[in-house]
């Protein structure tokens, strides 16, 4: 059998305040820091606790708190007592002018036969919880910051097709208007009585041009976009197999006028340097679409 005085030294060595209830959740013993825990906030008499009931104090602490947390407490000791729950777990914050508290409480039977009485301990849990506020408090500026940058994502996102549409549209815009406002008046040139050296400068003018509005062909939506509306006409007769002569008939011009345009449309089709066939690369474009 436990000496009753290693018990109370046993007791009164562990950090946790100690109280057992009778029945009627009344105190009938404390150990030293329960009794150091009521002295430090303020007790004068009767640190111990002893012949207060415990129940009363936390419906008493409910009533001017307006707190449910010592009701839940009140409740648990009570369940315990009358053999509903073998054991009463919860936490509490306890805090002071000066620090910031939190407590575990465990209420427990107290095993010796004789009546129904409990052991209710509180165990001060502060560091865990500043660690998990902390936790906490990190997860949710994660959180946030994440947030702002898929905010940030998408904005850039946005922004970067936006450019790459206003880059686009320039292009377009650039070569349209040399080939649609400058292109169709050196063909004209070209066409016309220059002499020799007029003609040269005017083929270097005409093929500079091209070299400058070339890079953007690739960005263009169709192949319409870049022919002029004689040069779509020879294109449809050329992809349809007729020769040059047939398509001067019907759109009565010269053949040597059809032969341009043909030069043209291997020009502006990337086929200057090729060998492929003019008529073939027309209906790969109608196969593609």
């Amino acid at each position: 059998m436990l000496d009753p005085s290693l018990y109370q030294t046993v007791v009164d060595s562990l950090s946790a305040h100690v109280a057992i209830l009778d029945e009627n959740g009344v105190i009938i013993d404390t150990n030293r820091a329960w009794q150091e825990f009521a002295r430090e906030n303020g007790m004068k008499q009767d640190v111990d606790g002893i012949g207060v009931n415990y129940l009363k104090v936390c419906e008493e602490s409910t009533t001017d708190s307006d707190d449910n947390e010592a009701e839940n407490v009140a409740e648990g000791i009570r369940k315990v007592l009358a053999g509903d729950l073998p054991e009463f777990l919860t936490h509490y914050p306890c805090h002071a002018p000066h620090e910031r508290r939190w407590y575990a409480v465990r209420v427990v039977p107290f095993r010796e036969g004789k009546g129904n009485k409990v052991i209710v301990t509180h165990e001060n849990i502060t560091q865990i919880m500043e660690i998990q506020e902390a936790l906490e408090k990190k997860e949710s500026e994660l959180r946030s910051e994440r947030e702002r940058l898929e905010e940030t994502n998408i904005a850039l996102r946005v922004l970067l097709r936006q450019r790459d549409e206003d880059k686009k549209r320039i292009e377009e815009t650039i070569y349209i208007n040399v080939d649609r406002l400058v292109l169709p008046y050196v063909e004209q040139l070209l066409q016309g009585r220059l002499s020799e050296k007029q003609q040269t400068l005017t083929e270097v003018i005409d093929t500079n041009l091209r070299d400058i509005v070339s890079p953007f062909l690739r960005s263009l939506t169709t192949v319409h976009t870049m022919l002029t509306p004689q040069e779509i006409e020879v294109a449809n007769m050329v992809r349809s197999g007729r020769s040059s002569k047939e398509i001067a008939e019907v759109l009565g011009i010269s053949v040597s006028g059809v032969d341009f345009h043909r030069k043209k449309l291997r020009q502006k089709l990337g086929l200057t340097n090729s060998a492929k066939n003019l008529r073939s690369y027309l209906l790969s474009l109608e196969n593609d679409g």
